[in-house]
């Protein structure tokens, strides 16, 4: 009932006071990325989302146009030389996620969830967790998000191609803590990842997740 009514409920109730509290801030972020690099403020991009259906996802521009095209494509590393100056700004603070308010407000997407994937990074999940990692609406934030916050320094401190380390060791794990999250999808769940979505913000070398969790999967060796 939670994952399907309520859970809805909130959203809906939540993105248009955020959207309301937050126009202040949007606003001057507009006026900013209209002004300066590339002149263009937001960036869509297909997703898969929810019963593994793809929709369209909005973020505030942060990296040059051509991006997914370059570089380590779908991948973000640390110093990326894709990511524009306030681009960078942007999404250490993770501002650049605010115009996913309004996907949450048309039902795209859920406050709390898995995080939604490009076609190319949700194919290295193993087939069980494709079935079920959408079985919510994908969300601004989510289990793995917190506990993978930093997910550019894993990629950048890799020893092998990011997108062959990803496959290998983040998707796993990703997978393991999105099957998680199905698993006690509730609303003291969604409301201690809010709250944990803003520690690790604050401080991402947090271990408060796996304190607050404690049946969660533990982290491997590879990823610490």
């Amino acid at each position: 009932m939670y994952k399907y009514f309520f859970k809805r409920l909130i959203d809906i109730v939540l993105s248009l006071i955020a959207i309301l509290i937050l126009s202040p801030l949007l606003v001057p972020v507009m006026i900013i990325l209209l002004l300066t690099a590339e002149h263009y403020i937001f960036y869509g991009q297909n997703r898969i989302g929810y019963k593994n259906r793809t929709f369209k996802i909005w973020k505030f521009a942060t990296m040059l146009k051509n991006s997914p095209n370059m570089g380590t494509g779908s991948i973000t590393l640390r110093k990326d030389p894709r990511v524009l100056p306030f681009g960078g700004f942007l999404r250490k603070t993770k501002i650049n996620e605010l115009p996913q308010l309004f996907n949450i407000l048309l039902g795209d997407m859920s406050v709390i969830g898995p995080r939604p994937l490009m076609k190319v990074d949700f194919d290295k999940y193993t087939d069980d967790i494709q079935k079920v990692i959408y079985n919510t609406r994908p969300g601004l934030s989510g289990i793995a998000s917190i506990v993978f916050c930093d997910e550019e320094k894993l990629h950048s401190d890799a020893q092998i191609d990011p997108h062959e380390f990803d496959r290998l060791y983040i998707a796993p794990f990703k997978g393991a803590l999105e099957k998680w999250y199905q698993e006690h999808c509730s609303f003291y769940t969604d409301m201690m990842i809010v709250f944990l979505t803003v520690i690790v913000i604050l401080s991402p070398e947090s271990k408060l997740p796996f304190k607050l969790f404690k049946d969660l999967p533990r982290l491997p060796e590879n990823l610490k």
